[in-house]
């Protein structure tokens, strides 16, 4: 169900096809696990129908429609381009689009055995997307502050999910990220939202970065701290080496926020098991295993 009480099924996929894309209508549909603000359907073979469900404004999809053409071109990891637009009608009220589909495993049903290929693979995709964002780049209202200005957030994972034995080494990190220089760079694009569901694994390593509606322009930051959620042990330092323009604080304002995403993660982790919306269980262990991997450091 979308939040409108609209259930979403193949029927509805198929329909909405018909009235507005008639000469994509005859191809598969079959329904993609997962997804939470967006529910994904794959078309044939090659693309994928992006279904706006809990997203309560349809500024995340505008934004992607607006901005992956322009970014796509010049990223080196497979990423969702919009071809088609969906427009809300009688049938369905909200936005939907047909975007092409990046082949692979999301990381959280996945697993990288090759950590250098892809330490290196991630660098060079965030060193492609890391330029200067035009003026009319989206700004974000949720995310992209210093560290310091994100306190409530972090205050609120950490009392829910902190584990006991590693709490206070977990609490020094963000505290060194809250003393941390700010950015003084500007803006760059950012993806904004690199957890284990939003890339793609194939070979043993990351093949595609899917997910960019939280795009933003500002502190790289924010993206840096994948170093440490989606990369195995030990590899950290050979990403930063490969990305190769983080300075200290930048890397320090990172690792806290890298504690912050693993906390969310475990917390996700317990929504999970107790059954609550937007709950996945298998993102409890994703997140423990990012702290340990913040605490060992670069």
């Amino acid at each position: 169900m979308t939040d409108a009480q609209t259930e979403i099924d193949e029927d509805l996929v198929r329909d909405l096809l018909r009235e507005q894309h008639p000469d994509l209508a005859g191809l598969a549909i079959r329904e993609v696990a997962g997804g939470w603000g967006n529910q994904m359907w794959r078309l044939g073979d090659e693309l994928a129908v992006r279904m706006q469900r809990m997203d309560p404004t349809p500024e995340l999809q505008l934004k992607e429609r607006r901005w992956l053409p322009v970014l796509a071109p010049r990223l080196p990891l497979a990423v969702p381009t919009p071809v088609r637009f969906g427009e809300p009608s009688a049938r369905f009220p909200k936005h939907w689009t047909v975007m092409t589909w990046v082949p692979g495993e999301p990381l959280d049903h996945g697993a990288i055995s090759r950590g250098a290929h892809a330490a290196d693979a991630l660098a060079g995709f965030l060193r492609a997307l890391h330029v200067p964002a035009p003026a009319e780049a989206p700004i974000a209202a949720d995310r992209g502050a210093h560290p310091r200005d994100c306190g409530d957030g972090f205050e609120h994972f950490f009392r829910a999910v902190a584990p006991d034995d590693i709490a206070a080494e977990v609490r020094a990190v963000w505290d060194d990220a809250v003393a941390a220089p700010a950015w003084e760079g500007p803006p760059v694009w950012v993806h904004g939202d690199l957890h284990p569901a939003n890339v793609v694994v194939s070979a043993g390593t990351l093949s595609g970065i899917v997910d960019f509606g939280d795009m933003f322009a500002g502190d790289p930051a924010w993206d840096l701290a994948a170093a440490w959620v989606l990369l195995p042990a030990g590899t950290a330092a050979r990403f930063f080496d490969a990305y190769a323009h983080a300075d200290a604080a930048t890397i320090r304002r990172a690792r806290g926020l890298a504690a912050m995403k693993g906390l969310f993660l475990v917390l996700m982790g317990q929504n999970g098991d107790r059954g609550l919306p937007g709950g996945k269980p298998h993102w409890g262990p994703a997140g423990r295993a990012a702290l340990e991997r913040v605490l060992a450091g670069v």
